[in-house]
Formats: C-alpha cells, structure tokens, sequence
C-alpha cells in the first residue's frame, strides 16, 4: 500500500478548501502538505473581486487562465487574462488584486508556501482566500 499519494478531482476538492489543493495548510500527513508550494483551483462568478489588495508580497505567483475572463490588478498595470492559456507571473514585493469579467476558472501556482495573506470581513473568516482555518491552518489568498 502507498501512502503518499493522493488522487483527486481539483473541482471537488477546491470546494472543501476555498480552492486551495497544495500548501502548508493541509495536515503534516497528507500528501498535499507542501511548505514549498501552494495550488489553487480558483471557481469565480461574474464580479468576484478580491476584498484588498495583498500588500508586503513574499511569494512568487504564477496564475493561469483556464476558462473566462479574468484581471489581475497590479500596480500601474491591468492584466486582462481572456483567453485559455493566458497567464501572469509577479514576485516578491509586487503588490496584487483581481477581478472576474466573467464565470472564471484560474490555476494560481505561488512559493514558497508561507502562513499569512488572510483577509477577514463582516461575515467572519476570509472569502475566497484560503482553506477555512482550522486549529492552527493560516489562510492564505489568490
């Protein structure tokens, strides 16, 4: 039997965990648990937007465009991201937001996989930032 491997479907496990797969805020003994890399399979409607903007960056992120149209906010530049394939990569201190144009699906690749980068409203944890916090998950956003 083999222990470190885990099958899934990023559509269905994005669901349980705010769209995050990959990072070092799943359980020490699950294969996904990675302390080098965060993934997310991001599902966002029509007008999602990120809530603020991720100021003080200390990770790299790669985001690729799987289906819609999305923007990446970054500063002085807007990234439109329309067609398949369409991606952006920023680094360390590059300040980021976004918006959905329409019902997007984007693959966000960022390291290292570091706690913080979670923000909270009126509604109590963070939307569409990162796994719901478990007892001791940070969460970490798009």
């Amino acid at each position: 039997m083999i222990d470190n491997v885990y099958v899934g479907h990023a559509g269905k496990d994005a669901a349980l965990d705010r769209g995050w797969l990959l990072g070092h805020f799943k359980d020490t003994s699950d294969p996904r648990h990675s302390e080098d890399v965060e993934i997310k399979w991001g599902v966002h409607p029509p007008g999602d937007e990120r809530a603020e903007w991720v100021t003080g960056e200390e990770r790299t992120a790669l985001l690729v465009l799987i289906s819609g149209r999305f923007r990446v906010e970054l500063p002085g530049r807007s990234v439109l991201l329309a067609e398949q394939g369409d991606y952006v990569v920023w680094g360390h201190g590059v300040d980021h937001s976004w918006f959905a144009e329409e019902e997007s699906v984007v693959l966000t690749v960022r390291w290292p996989s570091v706690p913080g980068y979670k923000v909270t409203n009126e509604d109590g944890p963070a939307a569409n930032e990162g796994p719901s916090p478990g007892p001791s998950a940070d969460t970490p956003e798009p």
